[in-house]
């Protein structure tokens, strides 16, 4: 297998594409899109071993029922008759359970760290910058309800082997004084690191172009040639190009295209929103995460805040709700009552689908039935952070050697097997 073609421009398939070209691998990348705004451009940026409860978890549903009516929410499930979100929904809610939680804790923290590794190889070899820094993450919250929780997750993060600290009211507000926080105390993740997304992206780019990787961008894929067992050819809109194997990384349309190669793939597009604030009055030290509002903000790149959030579970072609920033704004001025941030331009809010599995595991593996197809979608909320490990991933898979790590847990047909 010599040349690979990779459905998908995010830090996913860029990622495989990386590691694949390094393999001795020629790879050609094939995006609809011209690569300038993809889901991985308009994120938090953290790389957190963190987040290692799924996004399937107990009382998820129930809390999603309760926000169905508020436009402000930030989760939300459009409701539809379409097979697709039923099927999802289904799983969905069959899998947020607390057994589901325990058994995806260190499948989650291995894939983050993993990453984390490879992005700080990334950093040491020094080949692009990308604004890595080494501030942690603080998850702030304002209820004794969520306080409560906290220490069980602290509990957890620290059997799981993580640097985490709880820290009460005082403690959090040593850490950001440059600003009042209304918050009865935070988690201190001092394990996650986090990048600048845009960044990122552009170097990761411009590093492959310089070496060779083929990107074929606002090319459709609109099918695959097949025969004993594998894929031959990828057809767009314009031609059809020969190829010895496939990675779907194609994030929220990776669906449509697993159905073409026999792969039922439970999966729904996940649309979030954010905004940046280029040359920010307001200053925060760490990434932090407002709990209650399930909302996040990083400084980036010296003067710039990003804030975003919501979970918009909705067709990818469902026109944007930009109302939800103001249930952003309303969270972030609740937590940080100085930021006074009038609503934006549409202009400047950016709005991207994440692509959520119907367990809030990633989809990483072979088929079954194309042997030369690998597929490496449904990270939620968690592309950037889980990309380079995917796309090494990728890479061992093809190239037929030990992952690094176990990745049973992420298989694509686990739910048909």
């Amino acid at each position: 297998m010599n040349h690979i073609s990779i459905i998908g421009g995010g830090i996913v398939g860029l990622s495989s594409a990386y590691y694949l070209h390094e393999a001795g691998y020629q790879v050609t990348i094939f995006d609809k899109g011209d690569l300038s705004d993809n889901c991985s451009f308009g994120n938090a940026g953290y790389v957190c071993p963190s987040h290692f409860v799924p996004l399937a978890a107990p009382g998820i549903v129930w809390q999603g029922f309760k926000w169905m009516f508020n436009p402000l929410s930030p989760f939300y499930v459009k409701p539809s008759l379409s097979k697709a979100l039923v099927t999802w929904g289904l799983k969905f809610m069959q899998s947020a359970n607390a057994q589901h939680v325990e058994d995806s804790a260190i499948p989650l923290r291995d894939i983050s760290l993993l990453s984390q590794k490879l992005f700080e190889d990334w950093e040491a070899q020094d080949i692009f910058a990308f604004g890595y820094e080494r501030k942690g993450m603080l998850e702030v919250f304002q209820t004794h309800a969520v306080a409560e929780h906290a220490h069980h997750t602290l509990d957890k993060a620290q059997a799981l082997g993580l640097d985490v600290n709880y820290l009460d009211k005082d403690q959090l507000q040593a850490l950001e004084p440059q600003t009042p926080i209304n918050a009865l105390g935070a988690l201190q993740f001092n394990c996650d690191t986090h990048v600048y997304p845009n960044k990122l992206m552009k170097a990761l780019i411009a590093d492959l172009q310089n070496k060779g990787v083929v990107f074929r961008t606002k090319e459709t894929i609109v099918g695959f040639e097949k025969k004993q067992g594998k894929v031959t050819h990828v057809r767009t809109q314009q031609q059809q190009y020969a190829t010895d194997g496939v990675v779907i990384a194609a994030g929220s349309w990776s669906r449509e295209l697993a159905e073409q190669l026999a792969l039922n793939l439970p999966l729904m597009a996940g649309r979030g929103y954010s905004l940046t604030l280029e040359n920010s009055p307001f200053h925060i030290n760490h990434p932090i995460i407002l709990a209650e509002g399930r909302v996040a903000l990083t400084p980036m790149d010296g003067n710039k805040i990003r804030m975003g959030g919501t979970m918009e579970v909705v067709s990818t072609d469902t026109p944007p709700n930009f109302q939800r920033v103001k249930g952003i704004l309303k969270s972030v001025k609740s937590f940080l009552p100085t930021f006074d941030i009038p609503f934006p331009a549409e202009k400047d809010i950016w709005h991207g689908f994440r692509p959520c599995s119907a367990d809030g595991l990633p989809y990483i593996g072979r088929t079954k039935a194309f042997n030369n197809v690998v597929v490496a979608t449904g990270h939620s909320m968690m592309g950037l952070s889980l990309g380079p490990a995917s796309g090494k991933l990728v890479e061992e898979i093809i190239s037929e050697k030990a992952t690094s790590i176990d990745i049973q847990a992420f298989s694509p047909e686990r739910f048909y097997s």
